[in-house]
């Protein structure tokens, strides 16, 4: 291909599929809302896995780069009951196969392994249409419009470009979470840093959780976990965070003081996350000129697939790419049909977020663990 791929949205999936990309000398241009690579935080620990993550990272030339990344002894696990008392743990011992690495930190590797103007920043696309014969016209809040003869949206949940090809929205799934972080939590919050130890704490009850992660340097990233309407969420004012954060920490009355001292004692906002899905075996037919990758495509609940299935679905669409130079419309359907087969299978599991806030949880778990 000699004209530039055009790709909606710079997470990891569309950076994937632009570094891939150049790797065989064919141009992209990534355009993104965010108006720098810093305009927001960019999540917490992601465990980079062996069959998809680490196989894009590979395809992008990027596995040493990765490698400096990795925080080492994070894949431990705790689970913990309100008491505080341990349910279960597994350390870290080495062997582990998902290493651990920060998304921001990833995410900024790929960025710097791209040629410089690559990445459009503060250009949000508004909305886009067909012109026939495989062209598309995306327009831009600034009023300015573009026409390309390949799009690819990895333009994340509320997808601007998926409606070209599906009208399938995603639905919440009931489920929701309250971020917020501790800072240098071994000097500043002990208590806190040793309950969740080395890597990874949960804490369950049905339709309730906490789960938190020792980032670099010791911070503490905390998720709150609620199974409620969003008619709850939405009587919480978010705007106001000493109230926001009390609220949310009345859902955990009982709980030992060093758990929910991670949520009443934030440092940063509380942020609601609302967690939203598609359906599982979401696909479309095939049109010319345009297709998604990662959550634009299969958005799914939190269950440590998405972020690697967007690596890899940007590095095999630009292997396919690469290997029909002159017939994108069969790199895509050779795309596509793969894509559906995988995120399907990869997704069905993400029922494991319902079960973790789930009416026999822990011991559901527990049982689980014991008979790996």
């Amino acid at each position: 291909m000699t004209t530039p791929v055009t790709i909606v949205g710079a997470g990891l999936g569309g950076l994937a599929l632009a570094r891939v990309l150049h790797v065989h000398g064919i141009p992209a241009e990534v355009y993104e809302a965010e108006t720098s690579p810093s305009a927001r935080t960019q999540g917490g620990l992601l465990d980079i896995r062996p069959r998809t993550g680490q196989p894009a990272l590979a395809a992008a030339g990027l596995t040493a780069e990765f490698r400096r990344l990795v925080l080492e002894g994070r894949q431990a696990m705790r689970l913990l009951d309100r008491s505080r008392e341990v349910l279960f743990e597994a350390p870290d011992d080495g062997t582990g196969d998902e290493p651990e690495v920060q998304r921001g930190e990833l995410r900024q590797m790929l960025l710097d392994s791209l040629p410089r103007g690559t990445v459009r920043w503060g250009r949000k696309v508004t909305g886009v249409r067909a012109l026939g014969d495989g062209r598309h016209e995306v327009a831009f809040a600034d009023g300015t419009t573009l026409v390309t003869r390949l799009l690819v949206g990895a333009d994340g949940a509320w997808s601007r470009v998926r409606p070209l090809l599906s009208a399938a929205t995603p639905a919440y799934t009931g489920i929701s979470f309250v971020e917020t972080h501790l800072f240098d939590g071994d000097e500043r919050h002990p208590e806190s840093a040793a309950l969740v130890g080395g890597g990874a704490m949960m804490v369950l009850e049905p339709g309730k959780g906490i789960l938190a992660h020792r980032e670099r340097g010791g911070n503490l990233h905390t998720w709150v976990m609620l199974r409620r309407p969003a008619e709850f969420f939405d009587a919480i004012d978010f705007t106001d965070p000493a109230a926001a954060t009390a609220r949310i920490v009345r859902e955990f009355d009982g709980w030992a003081p060093g758990l929910t001292a991670l949520v009443a004692h934030g440092e940063t906002p509380p942020v609601l996350r609302r967690i939203h899905t598609l359906p599982v075996a979401h696909r479309w037919d095939r049109r010319p000129g345009v297709t998604l990758l990662g959550d634009a495509a299969h958005l799914a609940a939190p269950n440590g697939e998405g972020a690697n299935l967007a690596l890899y679905d940007g590095a095999e669409l630009a292997r396919l790419l690469a290997a029909h130079p002159g017939d994108a419309e069969a790199a895509l359907d050779t795309y596509e049909r793969e894509l559906f087969v995988r995120s399907e299978a990869a997704n069905a599991g993400a029922r494991d977020l319902y079960d973790m806030l789930g009416d026999d949880t822990p011991r559901g778990l527990l049982q689980g663990a014991a008979g790996a």
